[in-house]
């Protein structure tokens, strides 16, 4: 589901009615709500690496609660190891390990010259891992830090952890500064909202009009840069930077 879609459009409209008019009682309903869109918003790509999410999410709720809970400092770093090896890990598996294979074999191959067959997984890069991933781990990293207390509110750092404006394509925000705001009761701000509508409008625009119109001869002139003089290719690039910059 893209940001500039209609699918989009429909599924934010009903998502914002819904946060603000009726499930606006708690933020407890309002953080179910974020939790669910947001997976379902992840389910439109694939389902099948929603799991991950899922994993990472409750990895980091239960190693959060344990650090805090520790009385030593050696089970506290265990606890944060754990965080970090099964985040990072499920990070290199699915985003470098095809990477590191590949490399390694021309490696070889540049001192020996020796071709060898090597296995690599045959697995779809999951949109958005990093983001979410290193999102969940600063959570644990700022437990163990002692610069924030864990929360027993699973919903809670769920959505904190899944937020789908954020989800696939950041930016990564720490949970020092996110967490708080999900945690705390929300009320409804009408000049807040027309001002973030101003800025959407704004960005579909940019997006839309503008970016994706340069697109078209970016794409040509790169495609064809080996007959085209210096002039054509200074436009492409700066085509490409504006295009880009959007």
């Amino acid at each position: 589901m893209l940001f500039n879609s209609l699918e989009f459009i429909v599924f934010f409209v009903l998502f914002f009615f819904l946060y603000w008019f009726i499930l606006n009682k708690t933020n407890k309903q309002q953080n179910l709500l974020i939790v669910i869109s947001s997976y379902v918003f992840y389910s439109f790509w694939d389902i099948r690496f929603l799991s991950l999410i899922v994993l990472s999410t409750l990895i980091d709720y239960v190693c959060g609660l344990s650090i805090a809970r520790s009385t030593s400092q050696k089970k506290k770093f265990q606890f944060l190891s754990i965080s970090m090896i099964a985040n990072i890990g499920i990070l290199v598996v699915f985003k470098y390990f095809n990477f590191f294979i590949s490399s390694f074999e021309d490696l070889i191959f540049m001192f020996t010259e020796t071709k060898f067959d090597t296995w690599n997984l045959n697995i779809i890069l999951p949109v958005g891992i990093s983001f979410y991933t290193f999102q969940s781990l600063s959570y644990t990293i700022d437990i163990y830090k002692n610069k924030l207390r864990p929360t027993e509110d699973f919903i809670g750092f769920a959505s904190f952890v899944a937020f789908f404006p954020q989800l696939v394509a950041g930016p990564i925000e720490r949970a020092t500064n996110f967490l708080p705001q999900i945690l705390n009761k929300r009320e409804f701000n009408l000049n807040q909202s027309i001002s973030g509508l101003k800025l959407v409008v704004w960005g579909l625009f940019k997006k839309i009009v503008i970016a994706d119109k340069l697109s078209y001869p970016v794409n040509q002139i790169f495609l064809n840069y080996a007959s085209l003089n210096g002039g054509e290719l200074f436009l492409g690039a700066i085509f490409f930077f504006l295009s880009d910059l959007l």
